[in-house]
This record gives C-alpha cells, structure tokens and sequence, in this order.
C-alpha cells in the first residue's frame, strides 16, 4: 500500500470514504452505566446465537439478567435495542477489518486482507443472525448501510491496485460490488445451505478466484 494511503502508525486511509454512523451515538454511548455496557457487550454475543427477533424486552432482560430499565436506558423499542447491538457488532468487525492493514501491504494484498477480516460477518452462527433480523423493522436498511462501506472500501483498494500496475484498467465500482456483496450474499439462508463450505470459507474462496483472476490479465 502507498505511504499516501496510510496515516500516522501505518493505519489505512481511505480518503472520501466515511463508515457508518452508529446508531448509538458516541455521547449517548458515554452516558450509559457500566453495567448498560456490559448488557449491550453480551447482547452483541447472544444476537449471533440465539434468536431475538421475537423475544419481548422482559424476555432479553432475563436472557442477558439484568432489569427492564437498564434495558430501555439504552433504546426505547425491543427492535432498536436489537438493531444497536447487531450494529456494533458489525462495526466491531469493520474495525477489526481495517486494521488488518498497513503499509507495508501491496493495494491488492491489503485487500485480500480487509475481505478476509470483513467476512467473519458471514461465519455460521451471522447467517442465523441474517434471518433473525429480517423480522426487525430497519434491519435491512442497516446491513445495506455496512455493505456499502465495505464497498466503498473496496473499491477504493482497488483504484489503488490500478494506480499502481497490480491490475489493469477496470470497471472498478463494479468489481467492488460484487466482492463486497459476497457476504451478504452468503449470509442468506438459502444460498448457505447449497454451499458445500461454511459462508466465510465460500465468500472468501470466490473473492480469491475473482482477485487471480484480475491478476491474470494484467
């Protein structure tokens, strides 16, 4: 990767691409007591395994053991409370995606490595989740929101693999739609149980055939 598309410490930048704003803002997450945190950290780990798309609030507050105000002093709705918790999960992935990167790494090694991390999305337990949430109102508006940004970021790594002779001219913004399109694709129920492998290994399988495949006409 170029030294222009990294900052201070070799962390990746990408200028013009913004993430997703939280649904939980940054202040509102400051206000929350320690022990909302620690709700909201288990919730983040209960939503990837069990269903709580038809669970009623006292239901999640048994689930997770605390009280029925501590979870309304975090989102005034059951699907909110959900939506929150399926959001900073996926962020906590995104971050996790991104600093597999740095400077040393080639535009086109940096990429294989951001989908990799950002496939974890996608593991058995997120296609579970991916249904789970089809039922919450503005679910599908937010995973929309994070597949974009992976989108936006691999498109990004791409110009750069151009730019710098890794790959020829190419339609880039539609490349990037479809490797970042791989694991939402992956994630739906019905296209993993036709999947020979887990959803993160067929995600990352595919986006590895269509990156030796750019390669190979360079």
């Amino acid at each position: 990767m170029t030294r222009a598309a990294t900052g201070g410490g070799g962390r990746a930048r990408f200028p013009g691409v913004r993430a997703p704003a939280p649904l939980l803002s940054p202040a509102a997450e400051r206000r929350l007591s320690a022990r909302q945190l620690e709700v909201l950290d288990e919730l983040e780990e209960q939503i990837a395994h069990k269903g709580l798309a038809d669970l009623t609030m006292a239901e999640i507050a048994a689930l997770v053991n605390c009280s029925l105000r501590t979870l309304y002093g975090i989102a005034p709705s059951k699907d909110e409370l959900v939506l929150t918790a399926a959001d900073r999960r996926l962020r906590r992935i995104g971050r996790a995606a991104i600093a597999k990167l740095d400077a040393s790494m080639s535009p086109l090694q940096a990429l294989r490595a951001y989908l990799q991390a950002a496939n974890e999305a996608v593991q058995p337990e997120a296609v579970f989740l991916s249904g789970d949430l089809a039922r919450i109102s503005g679910a599908q508006r937010l995973l929309a929101v994070h597949e974009a940004y992976v989108i936006a970021v691999t498109k990004s790594l791409l110009d750069r693999a151009v730019a710098e002779g890794e790959i020829p001219a190419r339609d880039t913004a539609s490349v990037a739609h479809v490797l970042g399109g791989l694991g939402r694709e992956f994630a739906r129920p019905e296209v993993a149980d036709i999947a020979r492998a887990s959803p993160k290994e067929t995600a990352d399988s595919i986006s590895e055939l269509i990156l030796r495949g750019l390669v190979a006409k360079r």
